[in-house]
């Protein structure tokens, strides 16, 4: 039997970023579950490059729980790293280092170093592990899952915990979140000639200010959630490319922006809005150059908000197996709006901080990862006869 440090020290050793190939790791988790007795099934991608894993442990009975997490983690490449990032390292400060500890391989190996007891109890409800790949670039693989995992059983689950770095609090509420690049094509030019041709920078920055004002305009109209920090949706541009020369009109832009929605707004609509002033600046822009256009496409599918109720059963049931019980929301995307999409009350719990995550000599601390085993193990408890 491995400990969760053990655990942790073989997750954190495999590399894998989101986007590449994820089978070493997952591979590895197969056969650490089946050493268990557990049947898992993995959901590959279509070039069998990568696959998500789940399993059940229990009866097939309704009203069980998913312990969902991402097996990828982001890039290490210009950060200052004092150690090895893919080797866990110990330095004697309370804290365990390397890329993913807290985001979010120490969910992984906390599910991983109560298997032991889980695969003894005698469970009245099922518990599922649901392990996913690409999520560091869009939450890509969850939806596939999701779906995998509900038709594979005969019964359905009605919880997901994701365990994402809250310091173990309950988060039921995050935003939504979209990523876009829009490409104007004009035609090229003399400057001298800027009201004959159609600058496709003109138009790029045209379109920018319409989406900083309808940011604006969805806080002036009181689309506010205080839960969240800032308590808005906020729409952003991120990156523009465009021109050659001072003295030539550009032809070609393309910038890149994104949309982190709260609850309330709907991301379909601001896209809906959005396309119909290009449609409006189209129309005005092909009577001068009939070519002009103006294209939008979606970096990665939208990822949907989260909004659990504080008085739904998930919050119960981490209220009775979790000593932190004031509720909290976050600012980022997570795989547990897709959960709860597909109709399974979700949440957000999970050991370290969000603050660590993604930086230089990133670390989850190890009272973190007792804190979280506890948890599991209450639950288990409390799903025993």
């Amino acid at each position: 039997m491995m400990t969760v440090e053990q655990l942790l020290e073989k997750l954190i050793s495999f590399p894998v970023l989101g986007g590449e190939s994820n089978l070493s790791i997952i591979q590895w988790i197969q056969t650490y579950i089946a050493s268990f007795g557990i049947k898992t099934t993995l959901v590959p991608n279509d070039s069998n490059t990568k696959a998500s894993l789940h399993c059940k442990i229990g009866p097939d009975v309704d009203g069980g729980i998913i312990l969902s997490g991402h097996t990828d983690v982001v890039p290490v490449q210009g950060q200052n790293w004092t150690s090895n990032p893919f080797e866990l390292t110990d330095k004697n400060d309370g804290n365990l280092y390397g890329r993913g500890t807290c985001d979010m391989k120490g969910f992984l190996a906390c599910c991983l170093a109560v298997l032991p007891k889980l695969s003894k109890a005698k469970l009245t409800k099922p518990i599922y592990f649901a392990f996913s790949y690409d999520e560091e670039i869009g939450c890509l693989a969850a939806p596939e899952l999701i779906q995998n995992l509900l038709s594979s059983y005969s019964e359905k689950p009605q919880f997901a915990l994701i365990g994402e770095p809250s310091l173990m609090q309950p988060i039921i509420g995050h935003k939504g979140i979209s990523l876009y690049d829009t490409y104007v094509s004009g035609s090229a030019g003399h400057s001298s000639g800027i009201l004959k041709e159609v600058s496709a920078i003109h138009e790029s920055a045209r379109l920018i200010l319409w989406i900083e004002a309808k940011m604006k305009s969805l806080i002036e109209a009181g689309s506010i959630d205080n839960r969240f920090t800032p308590p808005h949706t906020s729409l952003h541009v991120g990156q523009i490319n465009s021109g050659i020369a001072a003295n030539v009109i550009a032809d070609k832009a393309h910038f890149s922006w994104d949309a982190r929605v709260i609850p309330q707004d709907s991301l379909d609509q601001i896209i809906t809005d959005f396309r119909a002033y290009c449609n409006e600046r189209e129309e005005i822009l092909q009577k001068r150059y009939p070519e002009f256009s103006i294209v939008t496409k979606e970096q990665h599918p939208p990822v949907p908000a989260l909004d659990t109720a504080d008085t739904t059963s998930i919050v119960q049931l981490l209220k009775n197996i979790n000593p932190i019980h004031n509720l909290g929301t976050v600012a980022y995307a997570a795989e547990a709006g897709q959960f709860s999409e597909a109709g399974i009350e979700s949440i957000i719990c999970g050991p370290g901080s969000i603050g660590q995550a993604h930086r230089a000599n990133e670390y989850v601390s190890k009272e973190e990862l007792s804190k979280c085993i506890t948890m599991l193990e209450n639950l288990i408890a409390s799903f025993s006869k």
